[in-house]
């Protein structure tokens, strides 16, 4: 096996936003407190235990511990972190996601693999505090079709059920049809398939919802290393956001600050710049276990959308008191929650996740609480063995393979051909010409400009539309080569999205086992900064025989 790493700027897949962050641009340092380097976790750390309350330390190893007793035989790398939680030199970092069923695309994998690999470090290089890797678990998102999917082996398969409300609480009755025709798929008398099979069943069809059925999922693939699972969906870890809950309601305060934050940003990257989430006036929801809806003020009434409900302040003071798990924190607010009851100095997440976290920065100061150091999940194109046969056969250079999928063709139909196809030459020689014609005209008679250019123009457009002949002709006489060189890019970029935003991480799982698992911690590095390829270029028979 073989990685190679590229900065994410020659990739080319991310945004000028999160480029300038993982660089450490200086357009971007007003917008966040440390950049994730070894030596400032320890100031973090030491920010964080001026300011993380103890009473929340304990109430968040009591949830978790109670979370926790559906898990039979607990690996003990996890009942010794949960132990580790109630001391005051213990600190976590943490990563997050939907609650995607089995995982959705394989880029979930990579964010557990990175908060786990980095504890690991940060354990070795502070070994007077205790790290933590913790999972938090989007338990109460609402968005149903983001999650109700995964793609194995170019086949989608999708839970077709209506649903509403936050999604831990879904029951997850009918899945069983769904999983036997993905069973169908797998391949016959493998070791690595059984494995896939035991762990959907245990995972699934053992569980009475998607919360529980998640946790008992990454705690299976994970648990080994120490992963702690946490469902914040909770009434005590609520009670401790309270106050936040209140101001949040009663001045709105994030929509101010973040607000002026996007027009910030908007003035440094102007056009290019679009934030990744806008704050609503007010940034919560008022859930119960059916329903998830937003709360909006009309005529000095806070109102539930889509319902006959509505408080006045009081109202809202009351139920809050009695009843905080009823206020559900929306994805600009979630920051700021988990940051409050985790005793956390690390949040890792992908280019949305971080460019939305950049917004954040003035208004977590505004409620004095402590802003975590970013760090940017790992991100890999894995390409296996058959497919990097191929690869080599056709001498694709690397580098070459996050070209758009016509230039690639284009740039293999020019290599193969015993054809020179460009006609750069032409252009340039054009180019030189028409130079001097334009010193002419200003030496003669400048009114003739508009012509000189637009004969250059009419010329330039010939020339490119003949080499685009020329291409498409050739590309046609080596329609294999075409034909096996789109093979490829399909099965890195599927429909055009990366592969790690699409592909599950069973279409590797499958061929290689725990041995792929081992690999991506080995070889994914969570400080790197860069993007991975990683080769399998050897083969592997898992067959049970």
């Amino acid at each position: 096996m073989k990685s190679y790493n590229f900065s994410y700027r020659n990739v080319n897949k991310t945004s000028q936003l999160f480029n300038d962050y993982v660089e450490g641009a200086s357009e971007l340092r007003s917008f966040y407190n440390l950049r994730p380097n070894l030596n400032n976790f320890k100031i973090q750390l030491n920010l964080k235990s001026k300011n993380y309350i103890k009473q929340n330390r304990e109430t968040l190893y009591s949830v978790i511990n109670d979370q926790y007793k559906s898990i039979k035989n607990l690996n003990n790398s996890v009942k010794k972190n949960i132990e580790l939680l109630k001391l005051d030199n213990t600190y976590t970092v943490c990563t997050g996601h939907q609650l995607s069923l089995l995982t959705g695309p394989i880029y979930f994998i990579y964010k557990i693999i990175s908060t786990i690999n980095l504890t690991k470090i940060l354990n070795k290089k502070y070994p007077e505090f205790n790290f933590i890797p913790i999972f938090w678990m989007a338990t109460e998102d609402h968005d149903f079709d983001e999650i109700s999917s995964f793609n194995f082996n170019g086949v989608n398969y999708k839970w077709n059920k209506k649903k509403s409300g936050p999604v831990g609480l879904f029951d997850i009755k009918g899945l069983e049809r769904l999983f036997d025709l993905f069973f169908e798929k797998l391949e016959k008398d493998n070791l690595n398939s059984k494995y896939l099979i035991e762990l959907v069943k245990d995972s699934y069809l053992k569980s009475s919802n998607l919360a529980d059925a998640t946790r008992k999922l990454v705690n299976t693939i994970f648990g080994n290393k120490g992963i702690v699972i946490i469902d914040s969906n909770e009434k005590r870890l609520k009670k401790i956001f309270e106050p936040y809950l209140l101001e949040e309601i009663r001045n709105k305060t994030s929509n101010r600050i973040i607000n002026l934050t996007i027009e910030n940003l908007k003035k440094k990257y102007g056009k290019s710049f679009k934030a990744q989430v806008n704050p609503r006036e007010i940034n919560l929801f008022y859930q119960t276990k059916t329903n998830r809806e937003r709360i909006v003020i009309e005529k000095n009434l806070y109102k539930i959308k889509n319902s006959n409900i509505n408080y006045d302040l009081d109202g809202i003071k009351k139920i809050l008191k009695t009843n905080p798990e009823f206020f559900s924190p929306n994805v600009l607010l979630r920051p700021l929650y988990q940051e409050i009851i985790l005793p956390n100095i690390c949040y890792i997440g992908g280019p949305s996740e971080i460019s939305y976290w950049l917004l954040l920065k003035d208004f977590f100061e505004s409620q004095n609480v402590n802003y975590p150091i970013l760090l940017n999940r790992n991100s890999a194109l894995i390409i296996d063995f058959k497919l990097s046969k191929k690869i080599k056969n056709l001498n694709i250079d690397l580098k070459d393979l996050f070209m758009e999928k016509n230039s690639l063709i284009n740039k293999k139909v020019r290599e193969i051909s015993n054809i020179d196809l460009d006609l750069s030459f032409l252009k340039n020689k054009l180019d030189k010409q028409f130079k001097y014609l334009n010193e002419l005209v200003e030496k003669t008679d400048y009114s003739f400009k508009g012509s000189v250019d637009s004969e250059f123009k009419k010329q330039t457009a010939s020339i490119n539309k003949l080499e685009k002949r020329l291409l498409k002709a050739q590309r046609k006489k080596l329609s294999d080569h075409v034909s096996r060189l789109s093979v490829i890019y399909e099965k890195l970029f599927p429909n055009g999205s990366i592969q790690e935003r699409k592909v599950n991480f069973t279409t590797f799982f499958q061929i290689y086992g725990e041995q792929f698992i081992n690999e991506l911690f080995k070889i994914l590095d969570p400080l790197s900064n860069k993007f991975d390829v990683i080769i399998f270029d050897e083969e592997i028979d898992n067959k049970n025989v």
